[in-house]
């Protein structure tokens, strides 16, 4: 016999687990010192959130952003997206790792909503301002800036997560009988 179901408890350690990769992906894009954009032709320059370099091999000079006041902002919302994110987790855990508290679902939820927010904005600014007072050639967004955009998507993902989940209530508890969606006999 196979069946398909529906493990609800399992969302109790799966979700705070996804809010934990978020946490990890936005601290990759925010620390990477490679860059989030680097030319396409010689690989002769590329920009980090908090700087940018020219050169070639080991001769590279390299000059800080942050005298540009959208580079500041881009790096004060990315790191209070952070801050708000670890703290979102850590109510989480509590809130569904240690006890079951619903209560504390639409808290999260709505502290997630500000974490996409703050970051759709920071990763809309970063490029639009890069364009538009460095932009020098024909650049690529590298693997840092993915992580940004990655941080976010699971942000978004998991607020609709946190959001649903007071409805299920027995089924996160495992009191309730388990639905399945398929079963052959």
């Amino acid at each position: 016999m196979f069946r398909c179901g529906i493990a609800y408890p399992r969302c109790r350690w799966i979700v705070p687990l996804l809010l934990l990769f978020a946490i990890i992906f936005d601290i990759i894009a925010i620390a990477a010192s490679s860059g989030w954009v680097e030319d396409e032709d010689a690989k002769s320059h590329y920009a980090s959130m908090w700087e940018q370099c020219r050169g070639r091999n080991e001769h590279w000079q390299c000059k800080s952003l942050m005298e540009f006041p959208w580079a500041q902002a881009v790096a004060a919302l990315m790191i209070i997206g952070l801050i708000i994110l670890i703290i979102a987790f850590i109510i989480s855990c509590v809130a569904l790792c240690c006890s079951l508290n619903l209560s504390l679902m639409p808290l999260i939820a709505i502290m997630l909503i500000v974490v996409v927010v703050l970051q759709v904005i920071a990763l809309i600014i970063y490029p639009v301002k890069f364009n538009e007072q460095i932009f020098e050639g024909h650049y690529y967004y590298t693997w840092a800036y993915g992580f940004g955009w990655g941080a976010t998507i699971l942000c978004i993902g998991c607020s609709i997560l946190f959001c649903c989940l007071p409805r299920y209530e027995d089924e996160l508890s495992g009191l309730a009988k388990a639905k399945y969606i398929y079963q052959s006999t």
